[in-house]
């Protein structure tokens, strides 16, 4: 006989089976036991959380001969039925692939016979959310106006995309993610079945790996078992097979990177990679890290929302006391941004290792967070004696004798039609779109060695802008410039490299036809 995935041969048979969805289980029981079934059910939440499953066995309860307490007995004749899926009154539909007019139409067909067997016809139709508006439509009718021995249980993850028109002729359930504990608990219950022997830290992390959903921990779990087939899974075995990281790992990189020690942070690295660790999972759980640090500094009753052993816990403690909360802000920063990053990236090591270099030199980036970290790295410095006077270099003392360059000498004699320019300078701009003029804004007009308009610019920014786009946004400014003056105006642009300021480099025009207008009004 082949072998049947565990999420497969576990699957709940009885509502008693179901985990982490107490809150459903009982309100569907409890309708069953008092005949107050509803005609239409909305089962929406995350995959993996059992929506599918209490769906089948819900449509066992109705059907079953003789059922206990509200949940089938699974002996009858209909029950088996039902779980070998050989019934003709369960009709299970993937919208994913049957999501067309003809489809619901079908269905609509359907209806009109009574079952074969049992009380109702149930139909369940999985991922919803996929049909088209046209069998929406169709849909719509029939669960208005459904024949008494009809339910539909409509099933998605993604219910802000179904029409409200089917949202309010439905009971909504939602299915809450499964916690840790819950996920950890079901499968040492299933690992003690199975005769598979496995660390209770093992089990958790799985279940961690598992993000909410019993299905996908139980599929981790499957992988794990088979690689390492009757051996004791070990925590060691998990993070090997999932191409994870232990969180002394991280401790350790974490230290490294507040100490500014790039070769050893990247040797780290370097040990990481040839393990074989998955790098993506790396920067998540790296992520996931720093996370728990800036909730352990937030608050001193974080142990619950954690969720983990007093000597992990104990561990963090410690070294959320070294990092102050805007530094760890800036790393799960950087990391976030790394994360959608990495995802599709050729060279993810490189990335990674950018990263890593940013977080040990916050001087390459210009941000508050960067700005205010290295301010704390200067004054632990300051404190600890560590600056030192560097040594002067050649030429330092005549470099000091050396006056600063003066500003540019005005020209004395300016074409007419750059003055008339100048005069009218802010009207001609404001003639312009309005990012164009935000950026002519920063320009220092002044004469061309052909006697045209140069425009030099500080703001690198604005410069590219205008250049790149010189046939789009500098085509406004040019004929406004031809308006004012009746002619065509040479307009050349210039990117300021020099280490001084724009209007100490060349001469700004505007200042000269200011100089002029004074001396006339005196």
């Amino acid at each position: 006989m082949s072998y049947t995935a565990l999420y497969r041969k576990f699957r709940p048979q009885q509502f008693e089976d179901v985990k982490g969805q107490e809150h459903i289980v009982t309100t569907l029981k409890n309708q069953i036991k008092a005949d107050r079934i509803g005609h239409a059910y909305l089962f929406c939440g995350t995959r993996g959380t059992g929506k599918t499953t209490v769906a089948k066995i819900f449509a066992k309860a109705v059907n079953c001969e003789q059922p206990v307490d509200g949940s089938p007995c699974g002996e009858c004749p209909v029950c088996k039925s039902i779980a070998a899926g050989t019934s003709m009154n369960v009709v299970e539909i993937d919208a994913a692939s049957n999501n067309g007019v003809d489809n619901i139409r079908q269905i609509r067909e359907e209806v009109a016979y009574r079952p074969t067997e049992g009380k109702y016809r149930v139909y369940i139709i999985d991922e919803v959310h996929m049909l088209s508006p046209g069998a929406y439509n169709a849909l719509l009718k029939t669960l208005e106006e459904p024949p008494a021995y009809v339910i539909f249980i409509l099933a998605t993850t993604e219910v802000h995309k179904i029409p409200i028109t089917i949202l309010s002729r439905c009971q909504r359930y939602d299915f809450h993610r499964i916690s840790i504990d819950t996920i950890a608990a079901r499968l040492a219950e299933l690992m003690e079945t199975e005769q598979v022997q496995v660390e209770e830290r093992a089990l958790r992390y799985v279940a961690k790996a598992g993000d909410g959903s019993m299905r996908d921990a139980l599929s981790l779990l499957d992988q794990c078992i088979a690689f390492h087939l009757g051996e004791k899974l070990t925590y060691e075995n998990v993070l090997e097979v999932l191409g994870a990281v232990d969180t002394e790992v991280f401790s350790q990189l974490l230290r490294q990177i507040l100490e500014q020690d790039i070769v050893g942070a990247i040797r780290t690295i370097d040990e990481l990679v040839d393990k074989g660790r998955e790098l993506g999972q790396l920067v998540n759980d790296f992520t996931w890290y720093l996370r728990n640090l800036l909730l352990i500094q937030s608050s001193d009753d974080m142990e619950e929302v954690l969720d983990m052993s007093a000597e992990h816990l104990a561990s963090l403690k410690e070294e959320a006391q070294m990092v102050s909360p805007d530094t760890l802000i800036r790393y799960i920063r950087i990391f976030s941004e790394l994360a959608s990053q990495i995802k599709y990236a050729a060279q993810k090591r490189i990335l990674l290792e950018i990263a890593v270099i940013k977080l040990c030199r916050p001087q390459m980036e210009s941000d508050d967070k960067s700005l205010s970290q290295r301010i704390e790295n200067l004054e632990e410095k300051l404190e600890k004696g560590e600056f030192t006077m560097a040594p002067a270099r050649a030429g330092a003392a005549l470099e000091a004798q050396v006056p600063p360059a003066g500003k540019p000498v005005l020209p004395k004699a300016v074409p007419e039609d750059i003055t008339q320019i100048i005069r009218n300078w802010k009207s001609i701009i404001s003639e312009t779109g309005h990012l164009t003029q935000q950026y002519l804004n920063k320009a220092v007009p002044s004469l061309s060695n052909s006697g045209g308009l140069l425009l030099v610019f500080d703001d690198k920014n604005a410069y590219s802008y205008l250049n790149d786009n010189i046939a789009d946004s500098m085509d406004q400014f040019v004929q406004a410039l031809e308006q004012r003056t009746g002619k065509t105006t040479e307009v050349v642009l210039k990117l300021n490299e020099s280490a001084r300021r724009a209007e100490d480099v060349v001469p700004d025009l505007r200042e000269l036809i200011h100089f002029d207008i004074e001396e006339e009004d005196s």
